[in-house]
């Protein structure tokens, strides 16, 4: 995997980074302005973590300075990549749920994307990314997800809950503080499948536990437990 995933950051990004425009259904768009968030999944993600030493944690957002400096500052590792970009990569982006049918993507995808190491990480920041994978593919990278984490690690992932919306937001995840998100909005793509809690649990079986967490707006917070 790991030329486009995997930098071992111990600073930010390059002088040269620069925010890229992203597209979602073949539509372009540039992130609109951040939105604060309170985010209890992530208070909990990072009090779950407290004394534990320097510690490895994946973040599918993509590289960025806020989230490189963040946990950094806290003494530790992080391996970056913008999973729902990838996913672009290879699907496309006029109809990336239905080319997650052709069998040659899919596996080109795990390939490139989900060749974890094992027991290699102490947490991972997933995000919304999951939610934009046919059940095929899901179960594929939570169980490469599950082999990649250490026992006892701790994976943060958030699912819309608007059973009605054909098409969900996609954002930026930049973390503002242990509790807060700043987020920006990066566009639409439609929703691969609909998360109830019985979904979430059967898709997380693996795991020892999985933790709810309320919000007011459309995203469900969930903590789960290697």
């Amino acid at each position: 995997m790991l030329d486009r995933l995997k930098h071992m950051l111990g600073g930010p990004p390059p002088a040269n980074h620069t925010p890229q425009r992203n597209s979602s259904n073949g539509r372009t768009s540039v992130s609109g302005p951040p939105v604060m968030r309170q985010s209890n999944g992530l208070g909990q993600f990072f009090g779950d973590l407290e004394d534990r030493g320097t510690l490895s944690l994946l973040d599918f957002a993509g590289a960025s300075q806020e989230n490189v400096s963040f946990i950094t500052s806290m003494g530790h590792r992080l391996a970056s990549e913008d999973f729902v970009r990838a996913l672009e990569h290879t699907f496309g982006k006029e109809d990336p749920v239905q080319s997650q049918s052709d069998p040659r993507l899919v596996d080109e995808f795990i390939a490139e994307n989900l060749a974890f190491p094992a027991d290699n990480f102490d947490g991972a920041l997933v995000w919304d990314s999951l939610q934009f994978l046919t059940p095929h593919l899901l179960q594929v990278a939570v169980d490469r997800l599950y082999d990649a984490l250490r026992p006892g690690a701790y994976l943060l992932a958030f699912f819309n809950a608007n059973e009605k919306a054909s098409d969900i937001p996609v954002y930026n995840y930049r973390i503002a503080d242990h509790n807060m998100l700043s987020l920006n909005t990066r566009g639409s793509r439609t929703a691969a499948q609909f998360f109830n809690n019985r979904a979430i649990e059967k898709v997380f079986h693996r795991f020892s536990s999985v933790k709810f967490f309320l919000a007011r707006d459309h995203l469900r917070e969930i903590i789960v437990k290697r």
